[in-house]
């Protein structure tokens, strides 16, 4: 069954009956000496998909739960299509919520697990059960609508938890780490069921994690966050590709760092000037941020091949240059075999700007 084919309750809107645009401003939120937030301001779009990313304790989760109305904040604002909900109530803020732990009742079946919300808001039998049942279709569990919790797998309870949520017809969807109890495979194919689920409902949906790869694969914008801060905001691939800081180059994607010192008009790496991506640090001694696709070897030079780790069409070589400093590149796997463990290479960096930062040295 499709989205199309899902009725409206009597009297009420289809599935999705529109999406939010979310806001948070200023946002601050401490507890005791630790502040999770500090003044975070950033906007979710209508209908797009946006992943909250970052380390453990970086606000993700804060930012998420103030949203669903579970915590409170100190000061600033978070508004729903311009509408300050600070006190609004957690059931009257129209938001759909997922967690990490499935959260289901155990001594219900799939689909009344499903039709809880719709009971709780007093909706007749048979109309919630219709529509319980019509959810349970769209992600795929039809066929086990009576089936309880302990009879279905991590994947297929967490798919009946992403149905309930969807039941209320939220403006916003909120996803918290959802897929992180699940094993790599199940992972995989449930994260492009949400994403497609997702798209076709066009409901507006933050989805906080730590895994950045889930992030780059399913959001159509992605917030990194440090200490409670926004470090960037951007597409996917902006934000693989041109980094703002030298924290998101290193979060998202690998990155190795090469010394580098002060030249006339940018900073010279490996023998080599290059112009400087964004800003060059005032004072201080320089790394420079570089990709492993970006990396260049060919046999001979100064650099021995340390390690070589299989990765399908493409083989990581790493390379310790004659300072000690490891670099990493990913170079295609019949490339990669003229350069074998133990053997010299000569290191070089494609002719563009660099991405710099000041080095990090022990204890930092």
């Amino acid at each position: 069954m499709t989205t199309s084919q899902l009725t409206a309750p009597a009297g009420g809107s289809p599935l999705h009956p529109g999406s939010a645009t979310v806001e948070f401003r200023s946002l601050r939120r401490t507890f005791g000496s630790t502040t999770a937030l500090d003044g975070l301001d950033l906007t979710v779009r209508p209908g797009e998909l946006l992943a909250l990313l970052g380390p453990s304790g970086c606000g993700k989760t804060t930012a998420l739960r103030i949203l669903a109305g579970f915590e409170t904040h100190d000061s600033g604002e978070v508004l729903v299509d311009g509408e300050d909900v600070t006190k609004t109530p957690a059931h009257k803020r129209d938001a759909g919520m997922v967690f990490q732990s499935y959260s289901l009742f155990p001594h219900l079946s799939a689909v009344d697990n499903v039709a809880f919300g719709l009971r709780m808001r007093g909706q007749g039998k048979a109309e919630r059960r219709t529509r319980a049942l019509e959810l349970l279709e769209l992600v795929g569990l039809g066929q086990r609508a009576e089936h309880f919790p302990h009879q279905m797998s991590g994947g297929q309870q967490q798919r009946v938890a992403l149905a309930r949520a969807l039941a209320l017809q939220p403006r916003v969807l909120l996803l918290d780490e959802p897929l992180s109890a699940l094993d790599a495979k199940v992972r995989l194919t449930l994260r492009e069921e949400i994403r497609r689920l997702q798209q076709e409902l066009g409901i507006t949906t933050l989805f906080v994690t730590h895994d950045q790869e889930e992030a780059l694969s399913m959001a159509d914008r992605v917030a990194v966050l440090r200490a409670g801060r926004l470090e960037q905001c951007a597409t996917p691939s902006e934000l693989y590709a041109r980094p703002a800081t030298a924290f998101v180059a290193e979060f998202v994607g690998t990155m190795s760092r090469i010394p580098a010192v002060r030249a006339a008009e940018g900073v010279e790496v490996l023998g080599r000037r290059h112009a400087v991506d964004g800003e060059l640090p005032a004072d201080g001694a320089l790394d420079v941020l570089v990709r492993p696709e970006n990396v260049g070897l060919t046999p001979g030079g100064s650099a021995v091949v340390t390690g070589a780790s299989f990765l399908g069409a493409v083989t990581r070589l790493t390379v310790t240059l004659p300072d000690g400093t490891q670099v990493k590149a990913d170079l295609p796997t019949d490339e990669a075999a003229l350069l074998p463990v133990g053997g010299t290479a000569e290191v070089t960096l494609p002719d563009r700007p660099v991405l710099v930062d000041r080095r990090v040295t022990a204890g930092q």
